[in-house]
């Protein structure tokens, strides 16, 4: 019976229960068998080629232009040693005026002839002086009178005499002339501004430039502005400048 009764108990190995190693995770062992901690490896990511595209695009425009510049500033300097550029010259000589009255309906009616002189200082630079010009001639802020310049060649060192009509009307001129007769009362003298704006092609040797502009402002003094008088010019001046 009592042999009978005896069981024999074996220990039973949980197969499902998990492995779990003595060194712990993100630890190594070092050569003396010491764990150590390991780190995860960054790695950084490569610059993006687009940047590196853009940048050296960018180098390349800015070289272009630089070069650009140079090259423009060389051909400049050259046609300036050999061509000694020098600005032309203007002059108003004479003035004449056959019209200037005020109508019933208080307009004022002004046509003056203007002789314009001039001169081309260059050895070896010519003018073209292209259509679309404009001259006008001025008391004050009040346009009397206006015309055009003709189409001509000036060559080298050569003088031109213009002599130009201009024709224009004034409203509500009444006080108009009552300030201008006050003024040769008080000075014996009546300022007169005449603007010039002309288109122009440059021609250095044989070479034809692009068309500029030539902006032209004279400041005349003159003794009155009677029709069919003797308009005597006391003093006068004229200022040159080049636009592009």
């Amino acid at each position: 019976m009592m042999a009978a009764d005896q069981q024999r108990i074996h220990p039973v190995h949980d197969v499902e229960a998990p492995h779990r190693p003595l060194v712990p995770e993100n630890y190594a062992k070092s050569d003396k068998g010491i764990p150590q901690r390991t780190f995860p490896v960054m790695h950084s990511k490569p610059p993006k080629r687009r940047r590196s595209c853009c940048c050296r695009f960018m180098c390349w425009t800015l070289s272009i232009l630089l070069i650009l510049i140079i090259a423009i500033a060389i051909t400049i300097g050259i046609l300036y040693l050999v061509f000694r550029p020098k600005l032309p010259k203007y002059s108003v000589d004479q003035l004449r005026i056959s019209q200037f009255n005020v109508s019933d309906n208080n307009t004022l009616y002004a046509t003056f002839n203007v002789a314009i002189t001039a001169r081309n200082p260059n050895k070896k630079i010519g003018i073209y002086y292209e259509g679309g010009s404009h001259i006008s001639a001025w008391y004050m802020d009040t346009k009397l009178c206006e015309g055009s310049l003709p189409k001509f060649y000036q060559g080298h060192r050569n003088t031109t005499v213009l002599d130009l009509p201009l024709t224009g009307q004034a409203p509500d001129a009444s006080g108009l002339v009552n300030r201008i007769q006050e003024q040769l009362q008080q000075t014996n003298n009546v300022p007169l501004n005449l603007k010039v704006n002309q288109p122009v092609r440059v021609k250095f040797g044989k070479l034809k430039l692009f068309k500029v502009k030539f902006r032209v402002r004279c400041r005349l003094e003159v003794d009155n502005f009677g029709a069919s008088n003797d308009i005597r010019i006391s003093s006068s001046s004229c200022k040159f400048k080049l636009r592009l």
